[in-house]
């Protein structure tokens, strides 16, 4: 097996999407190895820096509040329609960008309540994303409810048997990651929620590490409920606003519980009681921000241009170099390889395990590679397909390699 830099170096030149890291600001930190964690804050476009100028200095400078009529009030519904077409399999007026995550998750979690009554039970996993966690159990603890956690294998992730012995009839809604974000296992979606709907409850999906990165059918898939963030492969910028998706099975009876203005049937009436808009914008809740979302807008462009199908087949052949220089330099060294093996069954990143991780990972971020650790021993090397390329990984891992290698 060659896994020389000359052989990195000649993916690269037979890439498609290389032409797409021109498409992002330059990095100008002389001591940066390889930047590996897009999948916690993807690189900014040059677009987006354009985009937001013009906003500064025409919508808001010169037009004023006149913008808000002018195209910003049906941003959040013109974006999401975009997002939903490109990324994740929904037909138009399904997904809005608004909020955080935590906030479209808690909306979603609340509304799929309200749809099932008398059912007192939340299902989701111990692996899953902390904030998923925190949200179940503060609306469990509000409410009454009781959280049942499946305890899935960490390299497989959530699987289809879990949940089938885990959701009762007395569940109404499952909450879960379509991709962990430790081992980037990737759940059967379209299983999952068919064993759900068997037993009468609701899903709720979070696409925050897939979303941008692999085609996600969520229409196809019968999906009720979905959230995500913008920040990562979407390269929306930090803290841009999430999506959220609403089956339109369920429109008429879609409740959420922020019930702001902007989410009313007419926000200009000032009415005395709140009357919610028809379809997805019923989800809104404060005033968009305008500025975060210039970034989806572009992130989601640039995306439709490359291609979902193109991004993640990229994002498979950067998985599997890494996991080939791992077995090969890493693994004498004390790490274990710890997300699927499997091209279909593993997401746009690779954990590596080492009983030292915590202080490697800080020791690897001092030597000019960004990757994160995750808590108790994971290192996570995120693979970002518009803007990773083949040499980076491989001068990442041996990188890593050499500081392994030289102890304390």
């Amino acid at each position: 097996m060659a896994t020389t830099r000359d052989w990195a170096e000649q993916l690269d030149a037979n890439d498609e999407l290389a032409v797409y890291r021109d498409r992002f600001v330059p990095i100008v930190d002389p001591g940066l190895v390889a930047y590996l964690d897009g999948n916690s804050l993807g690189r900014p476009l040059l677009a987006t820096a354009e985009r937001l100028e013009h906003l500064v200095r025409h919508e808001w400078g010169s037009r004023l509040i006149r913008s808000w009529s002018e195209g910003w009030l049906t941003l959040p519904e013109r974006v999401g329609d975009e997002l939903g077409r490109v990324a994740i399999g929904a037909a138009p007026g399904q997904v809005i960008v608004a909020d955080s995550t935590s906030v479209c998750l808690y909306k979603t979690v609340r509304a799929a309540l309200a749809l099932r009554p008398g059912r007192i039970e939340i299902v989701t996993d111990t692996s899953n994303f902390p904030t998923d966690r925190f949200v179940v159990d503060g609306i469990a603890e509000q409410f009454a409810l009781t959280v049942k956690r499946i305890s899935p294998d960490p390299l497989t992730g959530v699987r289809p048997d879990d949940v089938d012995a885990a959701v009762g009839d007395g569940t109404a809604v499952v909450v879960l990651s379509h991709v962990d974000y430790r081992s980037a296992a990737v759940a059967d979606m379209a299983a999952i929620t068919r064993i759900a709907h068997g037993r009468g409850a609701l899903v709720v999906w979070d696409l925050c590490h897939s979303a941008g990165a692999m085609p996600v059918e969520l229409d196809a898939a019968g999906v009720d409920f979905a959230v995500g963030c913008t920040y990562k492969f979407l390269n929306a910028g930090p803290g841009a606003p999430a999506f959220l998706y609403v089956n339109s099975k369920h429109h008429n009876g879609f409740r959420q519980p922020i019930t702001g203005w902007i989410g009313a049937e007419d926000i200009f009436a000032m009415a005395d009681r709140f009357r919610p808009a028809p379809g997805i914008r019923r989800a809104l809740s404060g005033t968009p921000p305008i500025t975060g979302m210039v970034g989806v807008d572009e992130g989601v462009a640039l995306l439709a241009e490359a291609g979902i199908g193109r991004v993640r087949t990229k994002a498979q052949a950067l998985g599997r170099l890494v996991i080939e220089l791992a077995d090969e330099w890493l693994v004498p060294l004390g790490f274990t390889v710890a997300s699927p093996r499997s091209d279909e069954l593993r997401g746009a990143h690779v954990m590596l395990r080492h009983p030292d991780a915590e202080r490697l990972s800080q020791r690897l971020i001092d030597n000019g590679v960004i990757i994160d650790f995750r808590n108790p021993d994971g290192i996570r090397v995120g693979l970002s397909p518009l803007t990773t390329s083949y040499a980076e990984v491989w001068h990442a891992l041996s990188v890593i390699s050499d500081v392994a290698g030289t102890g304390p």
